[in-house]
């Protein structure tokens, strides 16, 4: 019986095998296309998402495929700078494509040893108490002990599962693709840089030798988005919106997206749930859906892994929807803001202004960036320090730096104490004694996913926490004895 089933092998079913690799849960991914997409929806990774590839060893290989841009702009397009000592290590975004990302997961999580299937279509599925048995479009059936939907906005394993699936239809629809123009580079920035001032929902960018990244306004919302539009209806809008096509011709790809802002109501139904676009979709303002989803499986893959390997306490896979849910939630009302603030219209032109000023002050300015990046995350874990339930930024120790010591995605007690233990918990907490003075507490215990479970330097407060979060203790395990940073 395979562990985990993965339907869908974008960047959020790549990056949950991966995390699930590391915990030696044997893991597949199913992938409806028999080849990678050549379409190219989201541009790059924002602070949060750059924090995980560091957190896990895999910055280096993104960072030779992206390039790094400032933190602003993010906000409905409303171009503010970064404010001053942004709480990460990486205060910048990194401009990569969605299909350099993709397969740079890929091959992640195929050196660990997940399986990829091309080609291989879920069609149905069913479940009972020891495990879920997927059907394939070519008849094969597969048992597996849990299943994750990561199959997009259209997700077969929602619909199959009967999840509601509420929200908002799709208002405004925007075209985009890629394709050569015929008019020099200059005419193409001045033309965009004066329509931009009224319609953010515009823009040509360039990618080398001619081609270019077009997006413009749709003239309506289309019955069936999966149909990709012409280059004439590219050519019609760019006229109506910018007063010339630019000559366009020769498109690489044509595809189209609305505005559609919905939440899948259950993230779990038994030894089935949902990540990434299968559980929330919404507009691309502000470049958050990969991102989102990125997260989504950072957070769950570990979880699952302890309800695989046995030693997950009561209730832990339940706190994916717990946490992962408002996050989303959260997502959605921000990009439907950011819609409303990018319209044309005169009352939310107004508002725009507004807006625009109050981001004048760093606070709010620091604020809408902090939710935008994500970095801002604070999941409820009761009462308690400022730290808890925040992640982590990467800080310097006195024998290297905090990400390093994340690699292997276990647990991780820092302790500048030298005092603690957690010894039954050694095969699956770090226990680290090392000091940093960027860091103003006694020690703390992370969770897999970077977010602080627990702060202070009370030994059985810290039992209660490891219990809470790791499971019951070992005790044939030897007392292993803490490691220098």
């Amino acid at each position: 019986m395979i562990d985990v089933l993965i339907a869908g092998g974008g960047p959020t079913g790549l990056m949950l095998a991966g995390e699930l690799r590391l915990q030696g849960v044997h893991a597949l991914v199913l992938e409806r296309d028999a080849e990678p997409t050549g379409y190219v929806r989201a541009l790059g990774l924002h602070v949060r998402s750059i924090e995980l590839m560091d957190q896990r060893g895999l910055l280096d290989r993104f960072l030779a495929h992206g390039r790094r841009h400032p933190v602003g702009g993010f906000f409905a397009g409303i171009d503010k700078p970064a404010p001053d000592r942004l709480d990460t290590a990486h205060p910048y975004t990194l401009g990569i494509p969605q299909t350099t990302t993709e397969r740079l997961l890929a091959e992640r999580a195929t050196e660990l040893g997940a399986e990829i299937r091309r080609g291989s279509e879920l069609v149905g599925l069913g479940q009972d108490e020891h495990g879920v048995t997927a059907e394939l479009a070519d008849g094969t059936r597969l048992r597996s002990r849990y299943l994750v939907g990561c199959d997009g906005g259209r997700s077969t394993v929602r619909k199959l599962l009967g999840v509601g699936f509420p929200g908002e239809p799709a208002r405004v629809e925007t075209l985009l693709g890629e394709m050569e123009v015929a008019v020099p580079p200059e005419t193409v920035a001045a033309v965009v840089a004066e329509v931009r001032t009224t319609q953010k929902r515009f823009g040509l960018g360039p990618l080398g030798d001619g081609v270019y990244r077009v997006v413009v306004p749709a003239e309506g919302v289309a019955e069936d988005r999966a149909t990709p539009p012409t280059l004439e209806e590219f050519r019609h809008q760019l006229r109506a919106t910018a007063g010339t096509d630019f000559g366009v011709h020769s498109p690489r790809w044509l595809s189209r997206f609305g505005d559609a802002t919905r939440q899948a109501e259950r993230y779990r139904v038994g030894r089935v749930l949902l990540a990434g676009d299968a559980a929330h979709v919404h507009p691309p303002t502000g470049g958050q859906g990969l991102n989102l989803g990125i997260q989504d499986a950072v957070n769950l893959g570990w979880k699952l892994a302890a309800e695989v390997a046995g030693w997950a306490p009561d209730g832990l896979l339940d706190t994916y929807q717990a946490e992962r849910h408002p996050v989303a939630a959260d997502v959605l009302t921000n990009t439907r803001a950011q819609m409303e603030l990018m319209s044309t219209e005169p009352g939310p032109q107004a508002v725009r202004r507004l807006v625009s000023e109050l981001m004048d002050f760093e606070e709010v300015n620091r604020y809408l960036i902090e939710k935008i990046t994500a970095i801002g995350v604070r999941y409820d874990f009761g009462d308690g320090h400022d730290l808890l339930g925040r992640r982590m930024r990467d800080v310097r120790l006195e024998r290297g730096r905090l990400y390093e010591l994340m690699r292997g995605g276990r647990g991780l007690l820092l302790d500048q104490t030298g005092r603690l233990s957690a010894a039954g918990w050694a095969d699956r907490v770090d226990h680290v004694v090392d000091a940093s003075g960027e860091l103003d507490v006694p020690a703390v215990l992370l969770r897999p996913d970077g977010h602080v479970a627990w702060v202070g330097e009370d030994q059985t407060d810290l039992l209660s926490q490891l219990a809470r979060w790791f499971g019951a203790p070992v005790t044939s395990l030897r007392t292993a004895a803490p490691r220098p940073g």
